[in-house]
């Protein structure tokens, strides 16, 4: 089950439904099957606070993903989304917002599959499923 909130920010998430059936078949395309997935929409301040006191580090970043899995094969994770760091993010890359914002949700979830872009390799093979995933968003095959 895939839930949307939002927290200190005023942000409503475009085509909720089929954003829902698109990462469950991410999910699924890995191996997995989705237990409780939150996605938490929030401002930098927000993820800034969260970033030190949960991680200690005392930087700006667009997304924290918590795994709350308990179970083998099953997602289950809270994913924090600044939704100014991804407008700026969007605005330094000269995209617009729809199309930045599904890479970071499933980057989210790329993470709570098991991969990892601490190395110039992980990133560049996290940015191709991305890539490649957000191909399957764009188009007409989502459930």
């Amino acid at each position: 089950m895939i839930h949307f909130f939002t927290e200190d920010v005023k942000f409503t998430l475009p085509h909720k439904l089929k954003t829902k059936n698109w990462l469950k078949q991410v999910a699924e395309k890995e191996g997995f099957k989705l237990g409780e997935l939150n996605y938490i929409f929030c401002s930098d301040d927000y993820l800034h606070e969260i970033n030190v006191t949960y991680l200690d580090h005392d930087t700006l970043t667009d997304i924290i993903t918590f795994d709350n899995s308990e179970s083998e094969g099953t997602i289950e994770g809270d994913i924090f989304i600044s939704i100014e760091r991804v407008e700026d993010n969007a605005k330094d890359l000269g995209i617009a917002l729809s199309d930045e914002l599904p890479r970071v949700l499933v980057h989210g979830l790329l993470h709570l599959c098991g991969y990892d872009d601490h190395t110039d390799e992980e990133e560049a093979a996290m940015r191709n499923l991305e890539s490649n995933y957000i191909l399957l968003y764009r188009s007409d095959f989502i459930k």
